[in-house]
């Protein structure tokens, strides 16, 4: 135990006392408690983590499932009278492990299906595949319940998986555990060590972190590229398109002479993603 009361490797019981000595008053709105926790980093008192969790926790208070839910169109479904020999590629392919199971179309969501369900289906003593004997029941909620919220209801429920849908009934996309945490969790990798107004931050010669908003002119000016602007206007929607798919967390694109790791992203954007120059890149950069 420390001199001050604390175990070594742990954050004092007490930061949040220290931190309204350093400060002074008691924050009055949200803003002003994002900018003490902001403080409280620079000041060491926070590590990056803790305070990216911290400002992730009340965004996902603010937020509703519309903000991250998943489009029915972009829905990975099984249809509900297909084989078994239909469903193994989509379960495969996807390496989901739930899929919304519908009828006559998307809107209509009869159950959910767990890739693991499947498993009975395979081996020595094979059943007859019907997938009403495997079918679990659908999580359903309106697209303007809270996060937090809905982070209290999964836990509670056990489930994994709920069903967006709208005033009719109708199945608007789909929300899940992971998407909620990713709100608070992300990935770390520190935003606020850019300056205001400040989208490309260099780490080394050949190094750089960059916003994924950073438009694609600025991009050009900075590094001396010639990437057109025609079809997206963001590194974003760059790299998007290199990948052929909304990238995740780790995927690398290399353009040009650019290599592209997507440092933080969610299931509906890119964050921040990493640069490097690769061999050959000219150096007409900042």
């Amino acid at each position: 135990m420390n001199s001050d009361g604390t175990t070594s490797g742990s954050m004092p019981r007490s930061w949040l006392k220290k931190m309204l000595q350093a400060f002074g008053n008691e924050p009055e709105n949200r803003e002003q408690l994002i900018q003490l926790l902001r403080d409280a980093k620079h000041r060491a008192l926070l590590d990056t983590e803790a305070l990216s969790m911290m400002e992730g926790v009340l965004q996902v208070s603010e937020l509703r499932v519309r903000d991250i839910m998943i489009p029915r169109a972009h829905m990975v479904v099984i249809e509900r009278d297909a084989p078994l020999e239909a469903i193994l590629p989509v379960v495969i392919e996807s390496a989901h492990s739930r899929f919304p199971v519908i009828g006559d179309d998307k809107a209509e969501v009869e159950g959910i299906l767990l890739a693991k369900d499947l498993l009975t289906y395979f081996g020595e003593q094979k059943r007859r595949f019907d997938i009403r004997d495997v079918l679990r029941a659908a999580v359903f909620v309106p697209a303007s319940k809270r996060l937090n919220v809905l982070l209290n209801e999964f836990r509670a429920s056990r489930s994994h998986m709920a069903i967006v849908v709208d005033e009719y009934g109708a199945a608007d996309g789909l929300v899940t555990i992971e998407d909620v945490l990713e709100q608070i969790v992300g990935e770390i990798e520190d935003e606020h060590d850019f300056d205001e107004g400040t989208t490309i931050l260099k780490r080394s010669e050949t190094e750089y972190t960059a916003k994924a908003v950073t438009s694609i002119d600025e991009f050009n000016d900075y590094f001396g590229s010639d990437f057109p602007d025609a079809e997206f206007d963001t590194i974003a929607g760059l790299v998007t398109q290199s990948l052929g798919h909304l990238p995740k967390r780790g995927e690398v694109a290399e353009i040009d002479r650019f290599r592209f790791e997507v440092l933080r992203a969610d299931s509906r954007r890119i964050h921040l993603l990493n640069i490097r120059l690769l061999p050959g890149q000219l150096d007409s950069t900042h």
